[in-house]
């Protein structure tokens, strides 16, 4: 299974503090229809830490319902405790996952040696590929590129990782290192066409819950060849990609999706809603843009 293309981290939409299965349908269709290769449910995009474990595997059920097979699901599986992500992912796999994503634990700060058991406990425990996520600035730890290497090496079952350490050199760095069929997947929309000419293959994207079908036509231009055209359509969602993380995401791509009238804007402490100020300098960007 290759995962070359866009995958979006899907939010969670709530309504008066509940999950709205309704817009949260409603906007895998949008997605399907823009021409995305995957979508990733309750990611950090989807607010994985205040769900319950009931609801964190409804949201991955609801998903597998709504794709329907016409997309690849990608379930966020990870925990800083070793036990809690074998169940997650166990339990993603049960109900039709195609792969899970497993971000590294978080808060604890474990070895490498800790990430390497960590995650090689995981690969043994299920069947479906897995998508390694590093990005320190949530984790406060990097997965390095020799355990990278490691779990490729050692897990047949570890084929990808997305990468949101911030550096294209770190991409490098994973190229030259790991074997060729291991793919690389940015984990910044902002980065998404520098990574992609360092060795990347696509994006697990936040603006594609907005723009589907921009992002993953760029993607795919410069994955065809037609790299003028993809490097035209970054630089002009830039300022986009930028905008959507003024503040903690998914708080403004949420706000940006209530904008456009596909769900409330709603989040659960300890995220709270934009400022002013800052709603309007995104609302300028949306229009500016003509997405509003």
């Amino acid at each position: 299974m290759s995962f070359a293309g866009t995958h979006t981290a899907l939010v969670t939409p709530f309504r008066n503090g509940a999950f709205d299965r309704e817009a949260f349908c409603s906007l895998i269709e949008t997605q399907i229809a823009g021409g995305v290769e995957g979508i990733v449910p309750v990611g950090t995009t989807g607010e994985s830490p205040t769900l319950t474990h009931e609801e964190h595997t409804e949201v991955i059920r609801v998903a597998i319902e709504a794709a329907k097979g016409r997309c690849k699901v990608i379930a966020g599986t990870g925990s800083n405790s070793t036990m809690e992500a074998v169940s997650l992912t166990t339990d993603a796999e049960k109900v039709g996952a195609d792969a899970a994503l497993l971000v590294a634990p978080y808060y604890n700060k474990p070895s490498q040696e800790g990430l390497y058991r960590h995650f090689r406990a995981i690969a043994e425990a299920v069947k479906i590929p897995i998508v390694l996520y590093s990005i320190p600035g949530r984790c406060g730890i990097e997965i390095g590129v020799e355990t990278v290497v490691r779990l490729a090496n050692d897990c047949p079952s570890i084929v990808c990782i997305k990468e949101a350490g911030g550096t294209v050199e770190r991409v490098s760095q994973l190229r030259q290192a790991v074997p060729e069929t291991f793919e690389i997947l940015s984990g910044d929309d902002s980065l998404t066409l520098p990574f992609l000419s360092a060795g990347g293959v696509g994006v697990i994207s936040v603006a594609s819950n907005l723009i589907p079908r921009e992002v993953s036509d760029y993607v795919r231009a410069w994955r065809t060849g037609r790299t003028r055209e993809a490097v035209d359509a970054h630089r002009h969602y830039y300022r986009l990609f930028k905008d959507l993380f003024i503040e903690p995401n998914p708080v403004p791509i949420k706000y940006a999706l209530f904008l456009k009238g596909v769900m409330s804007a709603e989040v659960r402490l300890p995220l709270c809603e934009m400022s002013d100020a800052n709603k309007e300098k995104l609302r300028s960007t949306l229009s500016a843009l003509k997405l509003l």
